[in-house]
C-alpha cells in the first residue's frame, strides 16, 4: 500500500470514529436517557433541574424575589454578565477562549429544564482568563408569587471548573465543582454586597445529599436548602 492510500484509510477510519462518537454522543445516549426517565416531567415543581434528556441536573438552592428588570439589574450591579444565546458563533468563540487563553465574559450555559422550562435568564461571572473557569447562575420564573406581588423565581447557582466529556452521554460539557452550597453563598454574598437585597432566607430544596450528580454526571454534595434574597425595588 502507498503512503498516500495509508493516509488516505487512516482519514476514512477517523472521520467514521468522529461520526459515531457524534451519532453515540449527541444521538443515541440522550435518547436512552429520554427513555428512561421519560415520567420527569410529571412531577410538577420538583427542586432539582433537569437536562432536556430527562437526566436529573443542578439542584435549585437559590431564590429571588423581584421584576425581571429588578433581576437583571442586580446581577449586572454585582458584576455578572448576562450569557450569550448558544450558537455557531458563540460555540466558535468558546473554543478560541480556551485555544487562546482570552475571556469570554458572556459565553452561553448549556439549557437545563426546571419544571418542564428552559431558564428565562442565565449570568455568569468568569474566573481567570479562559471561558471554562466561572460562576453560573440559571434563574426561572415560578408561578408562585413572592412579597408584594412580585414575581419568584428559582435558581441554581454552580461553579464551572472546565469544559470535559460529559460522564452520561459523552458529549462536550462544563464541568462543575462539588461544592455547590459555597457557589450559592457566594452568589447570594455577591448580591448582598452590591446592596441590592432587603433580606435573605432559607427555605428548603433538595434536601441533605452527598452523593448527588448533575447532568453531565459531575458528583455534589450540599445541605439541601435554598436560599432566597428579597431584591430591593
Amino acid at each position: 500500500m502507498s503512503q498516500r492510500s495509508f493516509r488516505r484509510s487512516i482519514a476514512i477510519w477517523l472521520a467514521a470514529l468522529f461520526a459515531a462518537y457524534l451519532a453515540l454522543a449527541y444521538f443515541a445516549a440522550p435518547e436512552f436517557w429520554t427513555f428512561r426517565d421519560r415520567g420527569f416531567r410529571t412531577q410538577h415543581f420538583e427542586m432539582v433541574t433537569h437536562t432536556p434528556q430527562g437526566i436529573p441536573g443542578d439542584p435549585i438552592n437559590v431564590g429571588l424575589v423581584g421584576t425581571q428588570k429588578e433581576v437583571v439589574h442586580a446581577f449586572a450591579v454585582a458584576g455578572w454578565d448576562t450569557a450569550d444565546a448558544v450558537t455557531l458563533k458563540t460555540a466558535i468563540e468558546i473554543g478560541e477562549s480556551v485555544l487562546f487563553d482570552h475571556p469570554y465574559p458572556d459565553a452561553p450555559v448549556s439549557r437545563l429544564l426546571f419544571d418542564g422550562r428552559a431558564q428565562d435568564l442565565a449570568f455568569e461571572k468568569p474566573v481567570g482568563a479562559p471561558a471554562p473557569r466561572r460562576d453560573d447562575g440559571r434563574v426561572w420564573e415560578t408561578p408562585c408569587g413572592g412579597g408584594g406581588g412580585r414575581p419568584r423565581w428559582g435558581g441554581s447557582a454552580s461553579f464551572d471548573r472546565g469544559v470535559g466529556l460529559s460522564h452520561d452521554t459523552g458529549a462536550v460539557t462544563h464541568h462543575i465543582g462539588p461544592d455547590i452550597d459555597a457557589e450559592r453563598d457566594f452568589l447570594m454574598r455577591d448580591l448582598a454586597t452590591a446592596g441590592v437585597l432587603i433580606s435573605t432566607g432559607d427555605i428548603s430544596g433538595v434536601g441533605a445529599t452527598s452523593t448527588g450528580r448533575n447532568g453531565g454526571g459531575d458528583p455534589y454534595f450540599t445541605d439541601g436548602e435554598a436560599i432566597v434574597g428579597i431584591l430591593k425595588q
